[in-house]
């Protein structure tokens, strides 16, 4: 089910850095979601901390990061991990190829949760240089969203999901905005 309104076309058509909330806005109105999925306040407080650390050690945005997290996994550190067609795993809170996870499990540790958020970003940012330009444009980090999403980009319709899942550059964006779950 797609949150908020419904974006599509070029990334011009969504919504602008300027009407994104701030990291701390965004992490609160999500953080019922994280619980709701089975999250001790232990491993939620452990969340942010990763996001920021990792957002500080990458250069990727915190709020980028969370809405990821959020959009993948619902924050439940305790997702259980996927398997592709081609018999690749993604796991982990942003659902990453090669990342640790945790499945049915609570209570992690800094460094358990800490690691799957630095998969994730990894591969992220790894979509940011494919891109290359300016990584922090909303521009390029919504097609670095598509591509997180599908591996693949249509800079004319970010919500043809060619094959996975349409919705999710709207939905993540919207996230940023603060919309929720």
């Amino acid at each position: 089910m797609p949150i908020g309104p419904l974006h599509s076309g070029p990334a011009s058509n969504f919504p602008p850095k300027s009407n994104w909330k701030d990291f701390d806005h965004i992490f609160e109105v999500n953080k019922n979601e994280m619980h709701v999925a089975g999250d001790t306040d232990a491993d939620v407080a452990n969340i942010k901390d990763a996001v920021q650390q990792v957002a500080r050690q990458t250069g990727v945005e915190a709020r980028v990061i969370v809405c990821i997290i959020m959009q993948e996994s619902s924050g439940n550190v305790g997702v259980a991990t996927t398997t592709n067609q081609d018999g690749s795993h993604t796991g982990g809170l942003m659902q990453a190829l090669g990342s640790p996870g945790f499945p049915g499990k609570h209570g992690l540790t800094q460094h358990e949760i800490t690691s799957m958020v630095e998969a994730g970003t990894k591969h992220f940012k790894g979509n940011l240089n494919q891109i290359g330009g300016d990584h922090d444009s909303a521009e390029h980090i919504y097609w670095a969203l598509r591509l997180y999403n599908s591996g693949r980009l249509d800079k004319s319709n970010l919500s043809n999901g060619l094959g996975a899942t349409d919705s999710y550059v709207s939905d993540v964006a919207n996230r940023l905005t603060g919309a929720q779950h």
